[in-house]
C-alpha cells in the first residue's frame, strides 16, 4: 500500500495550484458577490488540457488517473469552490457520461469540442419534486418520427446558463415500462442550448458557490433528434445512478479542497495574529483547533483518493461498483469542509465575519456539499443499504 502521490500527480497538483492562485483566485471575490460565473477562467483552465482529463486521446482529450481528477477538482476548490464544480460536472457528469454510454458517432461529434473546453457541458437529472427521488421526475419525451419531442421544467443544473451541452433526462411516454415501474421510461438524451423548444429559465440566488450558475431548463415541445438519445430507451435510469456514483467523488473533492483552504487560511492567521503577547495559534484552543481541522481534511483525503482510485478499479478491472466508498467520501468530506470553514470563521473572530477575508466565503461554500448529488442523509441510506444486503 503506497500513499505517495506519483510524480505526475505531483506535478499536476503544483501546475492546478499555480492556476488557482494566479488566475481564479483574483477574480473569485468580485464574482462571488456578482454571481458571475467564472466561464473565462474556465477558457484559460481549458488552455493547460484539463478540459479534458476524462476524455481518450482518441477523441481529442488527455486521460488522467482518477486520483489526479480528484485533486484537479480539490485545488481549484481550495481557492475558488465555484470553478471547482464547473469543472467536476464538465468533466465528469457531462463527459464521462459521454464517454461511458455514448455511440461512436455521439463521441465523435460531441468529445472533442468538450475535451478542448469550445464547449462547456452540463448535466440535468433533478425537477422541483424530484431530488433524491430522481425516478420521480415528470418531464416526458413523446415519440414524433425522427425526433422525440420533450415537454417539462428541470431544476438545479449547475453551469445551466452558460452550458452548450446538456446530458438530460426524461420518461419516454410509450416506453413498455412507463407507468408501471417508477423509473420506468427514463432516457437520457444529449441536448444543445440552441435546440427548438429549448431555454434557460430562473437562475437561483444561493447562500454560496454563487459564481456557479445554477438554473432551471425549459422544455416546451423541445425537439430533440432520434440520434442524441444517450444509451438505450428505457434505460437512462441505470446512466443516471452510474454517474451519481462518480459525480458524488467529485463534490467530495471540492468539499476536500474547501476544508484545506479554509484551514490554510485559518492557520496563516493564527500564526500572525497576536494576543497576549503570542501569537493566537499558541493558545491551546486555537491549537486544538488547527490540529482537530488539519486531522479531519487529512482523513477526508484519504477516503476521497480511495473513492477515486476504487472508481479506476471499476472501469479498468472490472471491479465492483464504486457506490460504497463514493459515498462514504461525499458524506465525510461535506461534513469536514462545514466543521473545518466553521471553525476556521471562529479563529479569525470578526474578521472571519467579514469579506475581508475568504472564510467567510469557504463556509457559504461548504454548506452545499451537504446537499447536493445525495444529501447527507441519503448518503447514510447508501451506505446502509450496501452494507446490509
Amino acid at each position: 500500500m503506497d500513499f505517495a502521490p506519483t510524480e505526475e500527480q505531483q506535478m499536476i497538483r503544483d501546475m492546478v495550484r499555480d492556476f488557482a492562485e494566479s488566475v481564479a483566485a483574483p477574480t473569485a471575490a468580485e464574482r462571488d458577490r456578482k454571481q458571475r460565473p467564472p466561464v473565462a477562467e474556465f477558457k484559460a483552465f481549458a488552455e493547460l488540457g484539463f478540459a479534458g482529463m476524462t476524455i481518450p486521446e482518441a477523441y481529442g482529450g488527455q486521460k488522467l488517473d482518477d486520483i489526479s481528477e480528484a485533486i484537479v477538482v480539490e485545488e481549484l476548490s481550495r481557492v475558488d469552490p465555484s470553478l471547482g464544480v464547473m469543472v467536476a460536472v464538465h468533466v465528469g457528469l457531462c463527459s464521462l457520461t459521454l464517454v461511458l454510454h455514448g455511440s461512436e458517432a455521439q463521441k465523435e461529434k460531441y468529445l472533442p469540442q468538450l475535451a478542448s473546453g469550445e464547449t462547456l457541458g452540463a448535466y440535468s437529472l433533478s425537477e422541483a419534486g424530484s431530488g433524491t427521488d430522481a425516478a420521480a421526475m415528470s418531464a416526458r419525451a413523446t415519440d414524433d418520427g425522427d425526433y422525440y419531442v420533450l415537454n417539462g421544467e428541470k431544476m438545479w443544473v449547475t453551469n445551466g446558463s452558460c452550458a452548450d451541452v446538456f446530458v438530460l433526462f426524461a420518461k419516454v411516454v410509450g416506453h413498455p415500462d412507463y407507468g408501471k415501474k417508477k423509473h420506468g421510461g427514463v432516457t437520457a438524451f444529449i441536448i444543445e442550448k440552441d435546440f427548438d423548444g429549448f431555454a434557460v429559465g430562473k437562475k437561483e440566488n444561493k447562500l454560496g458557490i454563487r459564481s456557479s450558475d445554477t438554473t432551471t431548463l425549459l422544455l416546451d415541445n423541445c425537439r430533440v433528434p432520434k440520434e442524441n438519445v444517450l444509451g438505450e430507451i428505457g434505460k437512462g435510469f441505470y446512466i443516471a445512478m452510474n454517474a451519481l456514483d462518480n459525480s458524488r467523488i467529485g463534490i467530495a473533492a471540492q468539499a476536500l479542497g474547501i476544508a484545506q483552504g479554509a484551514y490554510e487560511a485559518a492557520l496563516k492567521y493564527a500564526l500572525e495574529r497576536e494576543t497576549f503577547g503570542k501569537p493566537i495559534a499558541q493558545h491551546q484552543t486555537i491549537g486544538n483547533y488547527l490540529a482537530e481541522m488539519a486531522t479531519r481534511t487529512e482523513a477526508a483525503r484519504l477516503l476521497v483518493y480511495r473513492a477515486a482510485w476504487a472508481k479506476q478499479q471499476h472501469y479498468e478491472q472490472g471491479a465492483p461498483r464504486h457506490t460504497l466508498e463514493a459515498s462514504m467520501a461525499k458524506l465525510t468530506a461535506g461534513d469536514t469542509a462545514m466543521w473545518v470553514a466553521d471553525h476556521a470563521v471562529q479563529v479569525l473572530g470578526g474578521y472571519g465575519y467579514t469579506t475581508d477575508f475568504p472564510v467567510e466565503r469557504f463556509f457559504r461554500d461548504a454548506k452545499i456539499t451537504q446537499i447536493y448529488e445525495g444529501t447527507q442523509e441519503i448518503q447514510r441510506v447508501v451506505i446502509a443499504r450496501v452494507l446490509t444486503r
